[in-house]
């Protein structure tokens, strides 16, 4: 049951687990909870629950804010798919994006990711012949390093003293490359750059260009997209629609327009929180789904913060890239516009993605680093029954926080002309971006919308407007209080920051974060038997 604390609601005062944020980490650390037996409440800053898999909607158009597509949930059988059916009791389903997921483009060059591995493997060695055998190692790596992570993530449950016992043992195979960067073991690999950066080119999923990335996240992201991309049927608003049910069958409750203020702390132990108007919810549990950092630097008490060195813990990881986000809704049916349901990740070709980056660091008018183009309207087959005739498509580029920093604090939709012209020129650049790939949309375009690093600011209360918690690079995989267990006891995280970036990332983090305030292992159910295979 989703309910508005400005309205009219039925509440308890006290529960098992009180969770701060409505993303997919506290909604799936909710369900799991909630299927054993315990009455959770989830608390939403904001009108809408959901976090990143909400959408908001706009002169009768529908945008998906964070979900833009996501993969390993083709099979039954397949771990993430039991994950999502375990949140949902089954009700979420997926539609396949096709044959055809990710389309990496190059200056005029276009490389296509096809699903299956080795459909992936012969659509590069098209391109490569001679470099099949490095294409080849690298897939054999990717699945390598992927087995490496079960014991590295399964740590993180663990009791501390099995930590202490076991920890650096079950963590050293995969630290063996999270700790390098992706750029260092790919040359390892092919001396051929143009390789490289088709191989990095879904690198705007986790945020990082190759010489900053840690390979474990480049990983992460490739292994997962290996057998295609697929979509929420009904769109990214069926994860709460789905999972709340779930969460209210044992007598919990998502409640929006609930912000937290601080989190309260009694005798060294998370008691409840207090909301911005001195209500107060006591749990037995207190779990942050909002980030590492606003959860220790904004809601908990200065002192505490000190108490346990969390300050110092926190100058050892860093904001990841902020972005802005073009919003468009166009008249016609995808099929009427001819829209694909395949990505576009777009790049000059004149460098590589860290030169881009640079480049662009330094001067935003010269040419976006990257220029990600997605097609929700055409990925939903349920979309022209909900919004016949209209279509819609974002797209994303990186953009410096420091860009927009200036009208921080400002009102929503009252930041004045320059900001709007700042970003009316930026949308004016990607829309060109649009018509390179997509002629036909010229003239079709009803409206559009950009969201700044700002606008993630007001609606994450991510500080820098960053897009996926803190940055994913070699360093932070080394630091052990990235785990559910904090210092303060009864005192819990969940969400990206303590796995890996991402809607898949965060949904594991709640299974990570559940287990180990339950004390078993819930995901070992649902893991055992499933096997990824190269094939």
């Amino acid at each position: 049951m989703v309910q508005s604390y400005k309205k009219k609601h039925t509440v308890a005062d006290h529960y098992d687990a009180v969770l701060i944020g409505s993303g997919m980490g506290c909604l799936a650390t909710g369900a799991c909870l909630a299927k054993a037996g315990k009455k959770v409440l989830l608390l939403e800053r904001h009108y809408t629950a959901g976090g990143y898999t909400h959408v908001f909607k706009r002169r009768g158009y529908e945008w998906d804010v964070g979900i833009h597509y996501i993969g390993e949930v083709h099979r039954e059988n397949g771990v993430l798919k039991k994950m999502f059916d375990y949140v949902s009791n089954g009700k979420l389903q997926w539609a396949d994006m096709g044959e055809v997921y990710d389309r990496i483009v190059i200056g005029e060059k276009t490389y296509d990711l096809p699903k299956g591995v080795n459909n992936f493997k012969n659509a590069l060695k098209k391109h490569f012949p001679e470099e099949s055998q490095a294409i080849d190692s690298y897939v054999d790596l990717v699945f390598k390093v992927s087995k490496a992570s079960r014991s590295y993530y399964a740590e993180k449950v663990m009791p501390p003293l099995v930590q202490k016992l076991l920890g650096n043992k079950m963590r050293r195979p995969y630290l063996e490359y999270a700790t390098r960067t992706t750029l260092s073991v790919l040359e390892e690999l092919t001396s051929n750059k143009e390789l490289i950066k088709v191989l990095t080119g879904q690198y705007g999923d986790y945020g990082l260009p190759p010489s900053q990335s840690s390979f474990a996240m480049h990983v992460s992201i490739a292994k997962h997209y290996f057998q295609g991309g697929y979509f929420p049927i009904g769109g990214s608003s069926q994860i709460v629609k789905t999972v709340a049910p779930v969460i209210a069958a044992s007598g919990g409750t998502i409640l929006t327009r609930a912000e937290v203020a601080r989190i309260c702390i009694e005798n060294g132990k998370a008691t409840g929180v207090q909301l911005t108007d001195g209500k107060v919810f006591t749990g037995d549990k207190i779990i942050s789904g909002t980030g590492i950092m606003n959860t220790y630097q904004k809601l908990l008490p200065k002192e505490v913060t000190m108490r346990y060195g969390l300050n110092k813990a926190l100058k050892k990881v860093a904001p990841s890239i902020a972005h802005v986000c073009l919003y468009i809704g166009l008249n016609g049916s995808p099929k009427e516009l001819k829209l694909p349901k395949a990505n576009y990740w777009i790049y000059p070709d004149d460098l590589d993605h860290d030169g881009c980056v640079a480049r662009f660091e330094k001067d935003v008018d010269q040419p976006f680093p990257v220029v990600y183009i997605s097609f929700p309207a055409a990925k939903d087959p349920t979309w022209e029954e909900r919004y016949p005739g209209k279509s819609t498509i974002d797209i994303i580029t990186a953009m410096p926080y420091d860009i927009f920093k200036g009208w921080k604090g400002t009102p929503w939709k009252k930041r004045g002309e320059a900001y709007d012209q700042l970003k009316e020129r930026i949308a004016q650049r990607l829309l060109a971006e649009l018509y390179k790939k997509e002629p036909q949309l010229k003239g079709k375009i009803e409206y559009y919308e950009l969201s700044s690093p700002i606008t993630t600011q007001h609606f994450m209360n991510y500080d820098q407007g960053e897009l996926y918690g803190i940055d994913h690079n070699p360093e932070r995989y080394l630091q052990r209080f990235l785990q559910p267990r904090t210092p303060i006891k009864h005192l819990y995280l969940t969400g990206q920051d303590i796995v890996t970036c991402g809607v898949a990332g965060a949904l594991f983090a709640g299974f990570i974060t559940a287990s180990a305030i339950l004390g078993k292992n819930i995901l070992k159910p649902l893991i055992k038997n499933n096997t990824s295979k190269a094939a």
